[in-house]
């Protein structure tokens, strides 16, 4: 007898969690967090109305006020925002639904107008990223940072611990570090961004160092089942290089593997862009070295995804802007239905328009 092969409403065991399906709705910052970067009711609807992906990730929320990088991201580091999270988490779970809480340091992608007191953002490295954020209502030249000393480092791996704690005092399922797109944890692995030279510098092991030890603490607060890390091997996006990304990122997943995260979410080529930016990267070679759960994203249709899973190169799929357009997204790819056109006006900041009010199939807009 053949073996049959996965589909993507296959169900899926992750950790504790039952997926209903393969389905993952990926992290999506929107800027739309009430005053004091708190999640609102409009958040919990948003999250609510997407509960049938197998699990949704949140959009990425900084881990204290120096990790922010672009107006109105939630935070999940005081009482206030942990309170937000919990009426979100609540209406997802009451939805039927599963959710886990990304959690980000932004790095040197910020400005100061965001940063506590004015001051510069933080860094590996006192390099300047060419990349623009999101302030005042526009787009804006990122500011020129600080290289982190020595010395503070233990303070963001505390902080990342105690975002982990809050995540779960929050209601969520799990947390997934976000350690991609050229934010801090991927500023630190890359050579492009990280000059030092000291222990956290250099050599592949040095420039992995603050992940692993972040993974690690994380993973002791609150179990390893309940931890995923999200990576973008060879991405551009914020102006991040790597001279030899196979090698580093070969690295990264062995030394992951033995600290057992329940997932690793791997964006394949240029984010939100081209898969092929760097044809002789070979993903295999990663998904290889990881005995968990693998989670791809990027680009990612139906058919490509079937592909995927019946190869046994993932075991979900991770689907991004579809997800903004159609609420519904599961059961459209489930009859082939067509997908709404995204409102590229209402991606970043603004109200239910564009938010919630985006129609389910047999729904009138």
């Amino acid at each position: 007898m053949t073996e049959r092969t996965a589909s993507l409403f296959d169900p899926y065991r992750l950790g504790d969690l039952t997926l209903p399906n393969r389905i993952v709705m990926a992290p999506l910052t929107r800027n739309r967090a009430a005053p004091g970067n708190v999640a609102s009711a409009l958040t919990a609807e948003y999250y609510a109305q997407r509960a049938s992906a197998g699990l949704l990730i949140s959009e990425a929320s900084q881990i204290m006020p120096e990790g922010q990088g672009y107006q109105d991201t939630p935070g999940i580091h005081s009482p206030e925002q942990i309170a937000g999270w919990k009426a979100v988490t609540d209406a997802v779970h009451a939805a039927g639904g599963r959710i886990f809480l990304q959690a980000w340091h932004v790095g040197r992608i910020s400005h100061t107008s965001l940063q506590p007191g004015g001051k510069a953002p933080v860094a590996p490295s006192a390099i300047r990223a060419n990349t623009k954020t999101f302030v005042n209502n526009s787009f804006t030249d990122v500011s020129e940072p600080r290289a982190l000393e020595l010395s503070e480092l233990p303070g963001i791996v505390a902080a990342y611990r105690q975002a982990a704690a809050n995540t779960i005092a929050a209601g969520f399922d799990g947390i997934e570090v976000h350690a991609a797109n050229g934010y801090l944890l991927d500023q630190f692995l890359r050579d492009g961004a990280n000059k030092r030279t000291d222990a956290y510098g250099g050599s592949i092991e040095n420039r992995a160092r603050l992940l692993l030890e972040v993974m690690a603490a994380v993973i002791d607060e609150v179990g390893a089942k309940r931890v995923g890390l999200r990576i973008s091997p060879v991405t551009p996006a914020n102006d991040l290089t790597d001279s030899n990304p196979q090698a580093l990122f070969n690295y990264v997943v062995e030394k992951l593997d033995a600290l057992k995260p329940v997932y690793i979410h791997v964006i394949e080529g240029a984010t939100g862009g081209p898969r092929d930016v760097a044809p002789d990267f070979d993903f295999d070679a990663l998904r290889r070295r990881f005995s968990g759960t693998w989670m791809t994203n990027n680009g990612y249709d139906r058919a490509l995804a079937d592909q995927v899973l019946a190869a046994g190169k993932a075991d979900l799929v991770a689907f991004g802007r579809p997800f903004i357009a159609n609420p519904d997204l599961v059961e459209r790819l489930r009859r082939n239905a067509p997908l709404n056109e995204l409102d590229r006006d209402t991606l970043y900041g603004g109200g239910a328009k564009g938010y919630t009010d985006y129609p389910k199939l047999g729904t009138a807009a």
